[in-house]
């Protein structure tokens, strides 16, 4: 985001993700000029001080950038719902999302489960920090880890069987989702009832909060695993993620822009 209103409660609280007028995307919103912002495809970007973050020394600069999306987006929701040592956190997905709040929780110090569709990625998903790997085909594992975990941190933009998802809950335990499925997610209230368990949403965080993450991901050599591609793999690159081969954020080096544009003409 590179604007909001500035003035209302969440403003003020340092939640400008929340602003209730809305906040102003990076991308493909209009802001208080009525122009379209163009987020990473400009030459340029101009904002008030108060949505620039700081990247600390020694952060190489394609790294960073997913940080500002994938890395913010399961870094707040793992603060806020207090992934920390004794905490048993699990990942659903292991994708652009997941693999990141693979890498954060472990760093906060929590027990970290991914549960991914298929066993493929289990050799990824225990190189980047997690204590344990499940495949939600397999029906044993909801079986098996019913009444685990402290926190589930859902990161597929898919639908799922929510109400699966949430028997592996512990007391007061809190499922979030970071996905954005286009479908509803039908939840029965007895999946919530008997063990005063939370469904529960979340977004990136406020620039404060960013900061923070970067800092965070600073101080414990957290990165994201990244493909840098040019301009003029766009398409392919769009085609490789709607077929899951990634591994894990593609991240465009803007400085082939202006030549792919020259070559274009």
């Amino acid at each position: 985001m590179v604007d909001s209103c500035g003035e209302c409660v969440n403003c003020h609280k340092g939640e400008e993700q929340y602003c209730l007028s809305g906040n102003t995307g990076t991308y493909g919103a209009i802001d208080r000029y009525g122009q379209y912002t163009q987020g990473g495809y400009s030459t340029h970007i101009v904002v008030t001080e108060d949505f620039v973050v700081r990247i600390p020394d020694g952060m190489e600069l394609d790294a960073a950038a997913p940080l500002l999306c994938a890395g913010i987006t399961t870094y707040s929701p793992l603060r806020h719902w207090g992934a920390a040592p004794g905490k048993k956190v699990a990942a659903v997905g292991l994708g652009g999302l997941g693999h990141m709040a693979v890498k954060i929780a472990h760093a906060m110090g929590a027990e970290v489960t991914v549960l991914s569709q298929t066993w493929k990625k289990k050799e990824d998903g225990l190189q980047l920090g997690a204590d344990h790997y499940y495949a939600t085909s397999d029906p044993e594992t909801f079986k098996k880890l019913a009444g685990t975990f402290d926190l589930i941190v859902n990161t597929v933009s898919a639908k799922i069987d929510i109400n699966a998802y949430l028997s592996l809950l512990a007391l007061d335990g809190t499922l979030v989702n970071v996905g954005a499925p286009a479908e509803p997610l039908p939840v029965q209230v007895f999946s919530l009832i008997p063990h005063r368990r939370s469904f529960a949403g979340s977004m990136i965080g406020g620039i404060r909060e960013t900061q923070e993450m970067l800092d965070f991901c600073a101080e414990h050599n957290i990165t994201p695993e990244i493909e840098v591609i040019s301009a003029n793999q766009i398409d392919e690159a769009w085609e490789r993620v709607l077929a899951s081969d990634v591994r894990y954020r593609f991240v465009i080096d803007i400085g082939t822009m202006e030549t792919e544009s020259r070559v274009n003409r």
